[in-house]
């Protein structure tokens, strides 16, 4: 049986507010979650505004969601009522490409569905998010929560965390490899242990020097020291590019080693530059990453638990998602928003 539910959904690119939605009855692959927490991520920030691609309102954005099982269907082996659980950026994909086979469905090539703002294979609907009371997912994109996680900090992984950790895993970050991460935000802040790598932050000032040392960075430079690059010639293994603005990206690729690799996880809204001698002197790349597939998300989750890595976050009740968002923009949250959806 379907289920109308309180949420906090965009009517427009300017206003958040209050809103009433219905999730569809769920099937018997299903599990039914009550949601107890909600981050916020600077996707939801550019969905809400509509300025990646259409955005169908109203609409309840939210991708990383932490909760409690509710009711599972007849076919549901992986979970059970009362279980804690979490749903990131995907809700469905066709299961028959290439890439869902290999286990990579973030880059299903035919049937990706978002959490939010995409189209339900199941009934035909928009998706709606995390922002919201209840959620009905398919058991196969259901997330395990550990114990040892608490269901607040759990949420910021669903996307945060894997966002950082998928591009880590696979170019084999670990013990005697060296990292770069640029920006110490949202993202950025859960990249410091690396897998075991020698990390060093590369954020505009010093200001968060002691918090990024204290979280377990190697080093922390500041860019707007003019001699930085040149003292980091040629150090670096892997580069993570965690901002959203357009940055000097070949200062950044000559402080990567012979066949060193830039990865991009931010999204500018403008193109990248790079000048094609900064890739041929040394054989460097520059490469993209999204989230992780289930199974690495899943990994990921257990890494964390196992290790107690946990983003910083601040807990805010719904009423505070606008000043959230602006805040966001001006880089004035340590470091991760999360929604207490008791408060809708």
């Amino acid at each position: 049986m379907s289920k109308e539910v309180k949420a906090w959904g965009a009517t427009s690119p300017k206003k958040t507010e209050p809103i009433t939605i219905t999730r569809r009855a769920p099937d018997d692959e299903d599990v039914a979650i009550d949601i107890k927490f909600a981050g916020i991520c600077h996707s939801d920030i550019h969905t809400v505004r509509s300025e990646w691609r259409n955005t169908t309102y109203p609409l309840v954005v939210g991708h990383e969601i932490a909760g409690v099982v509710n009711a599972v269907g007849q076919n549901v082996t992986k979970f059970k009522v009362g279980d804690h659980v979490g749903v990131g950026c995907i809700v469905n994909s066709c299961r028959q490409c290439a890439n869902c086979h290999d286990g990579e469905e973030q880059y299903c090539s035919s049937g990706l569905a978002l959490t939010y703002n995409s189209k339900d294979p199941k009934d035909g609907t928009i998706t709606q998010g995390g922002y919201s009371q209840y959620i009905v997912v398919d058991q196969a994109f259901v997330l395990s929560v550990p114990d040892t996680i608490p269901l607040d900090k759990a949420a910021p992984l669903m996307c945060a965390g894997i966002t950082m950790y998928s591009p880590l895993n696979h170019w084999n970050a670990g013990p005697g490899k060296r990292v770069g991460i640029i920006g110490f935000g949202g993202l950025g802040h859960m990249g410091v242990k690396a897998l075991g790598s020698e990390v060093t932050v590369f954020s505009q000032t010093n200001s968060k020097k002691e918090l990024g040392l204290l979280f377990g960075a190697d080093n922390y430079v500041a860019t707007s020291d003019p001699d930085v690059f040149s003292k980091l010639n040629q150090r670096f293994d892997i580069i993570i590019n965690t901002v959203s603005a357009e940055i000097p990206l070949d200062l950044y690729l000559s402080c990567l080693r012979r066949d060193g690799t830039l990865i991009q996880v931010g999204a500018p809204s403008d193109q990248l530059r790079i000048s094609p001698p900064s890739l041929y002197a040394r054989r460097v790349g520059v490469h993209g990453s999204m989230i992780g597939g289930i199974a690495e998300t899943q990994k990921m989750l257990n890494l964390c638990g196992e290790k107690h890595i946990f983003p910083e976050i601040e807990t805010i009740p719904a009423s505070y998602i606008d000043e959230a968002y602006e805040r966001v923009m001006k880089s004035q949250v340590k470091f991760r928003f999360v929604i207490d959806i008791s408060t809708m």
